[in-house]
C-alpha cells in the first residue's frame, strides 16, 4: 500500500472508531469535516477492503457487528500505539498516555484500587482512567474493558489471568451482634440468624459455599437485608446488621481492628483468589501492560 493509501486507511479507521463511539456516521463525519454521504462512503470503502460488515444499520440505530467489535479492539490499539510513538519522539521515548478502562468489585475498588491508581498516575500523569465498580462479571469485549479485577477462577480461556492476591471466603459478623444474636454451631444455623445477602445481576442471592463431611454444600439464604453492592454488605456487617459472606481480602482491616470476627472457619474454606484479567493480545498498549505489572506487584505486597 502506498503512503497516500496508508494515510487514507488510517483516516478511515479513525472515522470508523468515531462512528462506533458516537453511534452515527453523520456525527463522525462532522468531526472529520466530511458530509454524511462522504462519511458513509468512507465506511463502505473500509468494509470493502476488509471484506467484512462492520455495522448493522437501521433507521433508528447504528450498532457494531461481531466483526466490528473485533476490528475496533485492534484498531484502537493500533492508533494508540502510533500516537504513543509520536509522543515518544518528542518526549524522550518514555511517555505513557491514554485511557485505561477498568472494572473491579466495589469493595476492592474503593478500599484498595483507588489509592493504587493514584500512585500509578503520579508515575504516569498522562494516563487517565474509566473505572466501573460492579460485583457482576465483566465481559471485556462487550463492556469495553481493558483490565478487570475479579474473584474466582477464569471462565474464559481467551483471557489472560494473573493472580493479584490469594484469599478465601468466610462468614463474618460484628462482635456485638454475635453476642446478642448468638453464634452458629453449624452452617445451617445461619438460616435462623440475621444475614446480609449479595444479589447477583439476575437478582438471585449469592451462594454461601462450604464443606462438610468431605462434601461441598451451599446455602441460599433469604437474608435480612440485600444489596447488589459488596461494599454496602461490608458496611452493614460492621454496623451489626447481620452475618455476611465476604472475602478475607475485603474485610482484612475490619478483622485486624476488631470490627468484625469470622465464624464457622472449619466449614467455609473455599479459595477465592483475586485475579487481574485482560484480553490476550500480541501487542498490548504500554499503559495497559505497565499498569497490569504495577497492580500485580502492589497487590502481592498486601498482608496475607
Amino acid at each position: 500500500m502506498s503512503r497516500a493509501g496508508s494515510a487514507g486507511r488510517l483516516a478511515d479507521i479513525a472515522l470508523f472508531l468515531d462512528a462506533a463511539a458516537l453511534g452515527s456516521f453523520s456525527a463522525a463525519g462532522r468531526r472529520h469535516g466530511l458530509s454524511p454521504a462522504a462519511a458513509s462512503a468512507a465506511i463502505a470503502r473500509l468494509e470493502t477492503a476488509l471484506g467484512a460488515t462492520l455495522f448493522e444499520r437501521t433507521t433508528r440505530q447504528l450498532r457494531l457487528t461481531e466483526e466490528g467489535l473485533h476490528y475496533r479492539q485492534y484498531s484502537e490499539q493500533a492508533l494508540d500505539l502510533l500516537a504513543q510513538a509520536e509522543d515518544g519522539l518528542h518526549a524522550g521515548g518514555d511517555t505513557v498516555r491514554g485511557v485505561v478502562r477498568i472494572s473491579a468489585p466495589s469493595d476492592i475498588g474503593r478500599q484498595l484500587l483507588l489509592p493504587l491508581l493514584d500512585d500509578f498516575a503520579a508515575l504516569h500523569p498522562q494516563v487517565r482512567y474509566a473505572l466501573t465498580l460492579t460485583d457482576a462479571t465483566a465481559d471485556l469485549v462487550q463492556d469495553e474493558v481493558d483490565l478487570a479485577i475479579r474473584y474466582g477462577q477464569l471462565p474464559d480461556s481467551e483471557m489472560v489471568a494473573r493472580l493479584l492476591h490469594p484469599s478465601r471466603r468466610v462468614v463474618c459478623v460484628a462482635p456485638a451482634l454475635a453476642a446478642k444474636a448468638g453464634l452458629p454451631a453449624m452452617p445451617r444455623d445461619l438460616a435462623a440468624l440475621p444475614t446480609l445477602v449479595l444479589s447477583t445481576r439476575d437478582g438471585a442471592p449469592q451462594e454461601w459455599r462450604y464443606r462438610q463431611d468431605g462434601k461441598r454444600h451451599s446455602l441460599r439464604l433469604q437474608g435480612t437485608q440485600h444489596s447488589n453492592d459488596g461494599e454496602i454488605i461490608r458496611r452493614w456487617a460492621v454496623a451489626g446488621h447481620g452475618y455476611a459472606y465476604k472475602s478475607l481480602l475485603d474485610i482484612g482491616d475490619d478483622l485486624r481492628a476488631g470490627r468484625l470476627q469470622t465464624v464457622l472457619d472449619a466449614y467455609f474454606t473455599d479459595s477465592a483468589p483475586l485475579n487481574l484479567l485482560y484480553r490476550r493480545a500480541r501487542f498490548q498498549p504500554p499503559r495497559i501492560a505497565l499498569l497490569a505489572d504495577f497492580l500485580v506487584r502492589r497487590f502481592a505486597a498486601l498482608p496475607a
